[in-house]
């Protein structure tokens, strides 16, 4: 009887560390934001992920803002997960990080007209350890980011001592994800 108390315990632990909920693509901080830029939620956003067939990695969506008549300078919206490893974990080659080695964070960007970044916000932080990077004052300096250079840590983005790993994986995701609007649209 214990033992099996026990394994259902440890099945639990186990299943609560590696389960990652879908994304909240209405959670409250990203409603407001879009308030913010003058944009009322999902319902002015149109998904344009069909355009992203060929990139069946992606963890998100990007919409596209209908009806921007002059109310916002926002003219794009990337809501995504970065998956980042644990320290010491991810030791394979792959690009997607094991399920039991890997965290997780929730973010969002807003792009304008030109597809550079208007503003970032980490809005769901799931890892133990590099939650710095959710601070306003860091996130900041994507903000103009074309996708036309290169951003590399510790030269043209600032590194954060304990968060080295979600560092790497966000400024890699930025780049990535602003290139990848620039050639979709």
């Amino acid at each position: 009887m214990k033992k099996g108390i026990v394994l259902v315990f440890g099945l639990l632990i186990f299943l609560a560390c590696v389960g990652q909920n879908e994304i909240d693509y209405q959670n409250k901080r990203i409603m407001n934001g879009l308030k913010k830029c003058g944009i009322s939620g999902f319902s002015q956003l149109e998904e344009i992920n069909q355009n992203l067939k060929d990139h069946p990695e992606i963890q998100g969506k990007f919409f596209s803002v209908l009806n921007n008549a002059l109310v916002s300078e926002v003219k794009y919206v990337y809501v995504g997960r970065v998956n980042s490893c644990r320290t010491g974990g991810c030791s394979g080659s792959g690009k997607a990080p094991i399920a039991i080695e890997s965290e997780y964070f929730d973010y969002y960007i807003f792009f304008d007209s030109v597809k550079s970044v208007k503003l970032i916000e980490v809005f769901n932080y799931q890892a133990k350890h590099g939650y710095e990077i959710t601070a306003k004052g860091w996130l900041k300096q994507f903000i103009g980011f074309t996708g036309k250079d290169s951003l590399e840590v510790n030269k043209n983005i600032d590194g954060i001592s304990g968060a080295t790993i979600s560092v790497y994986a966000i400024t890699s995701d930025v780049q990535e994800k602003t290139r990848l609007l620039k050639g979709v649209h």
